[in-house]
């Protein structure tokens, strides 16, 4: 089973708005925020549909067209962009109901539901507690940057 990435693409595509906002470019195109990701811009225009939905970025049309931060970097929570994109419940329970002939089949569904409530709970707090603006914190911190390296720029190359 693969893991849901929608979370991670539109954190990524919101730290990169941020940096690019620091730096002076307050709009970026998907094709730009693509690149970054390393994905298809049709990817990236989807989540920022769902991250303009709710309200954490605005797009323009025209001249200068592109996408920008509806808000501060410090005010977008992880919890506020899991919400905009819908991400999956992290866990899972069976697909199918489990033999309830056995034991463990009887009782296992209401087990793992309070587990998995409580480990859910922990996790919205965790994302709750983190910015937009901590997570390009640490990406920054975590890796050595040339002088405008990973600057924006109106080229893709």
């Amino acid at each position: 089973m693969a893991a849901n990435s929608r979370l991670t693409i539109a954190t990524h595509a919101l730290a990169w708005l941020a940096l690019a906002r620091r730096r002076g470019r307050e709009v970026l195109t998907s094709d730009q925020v693509a690149a970054s990701v390393n994905t298809h811009p049709v990817i990236i225009r989807r989540s920022l549909g769902d991250l303009r939905r709710a309200g954490l970025v605005e797009v323009r049309h025209g001249a200068g067209a592109g996408w920008s931060l509806a808000r501060e970097p410090e005010e977008i929570t992880l919890l506020d962009v899991h919400e905009a994109v819908r991400a999956e419940p992290p866990f899972g329970l069976h697909h199918t109901e489990p033999n309830l002939e056995c034991p463990v089949g009887r009782g296992i569904r209401p087990a793992l539901s309070e587990i998995y409530g409580r480990a859910e709970q922990a996790m919205r707090r965790e994302l709750a507690n983190t910015s937009i603006a901590d997570v390009l914190r640490e990406t920054l911190v975590n890796q050595p940057m040339d002088p405008g390296a990973g600057q924006p720029s109106r080229r893709l190359s």
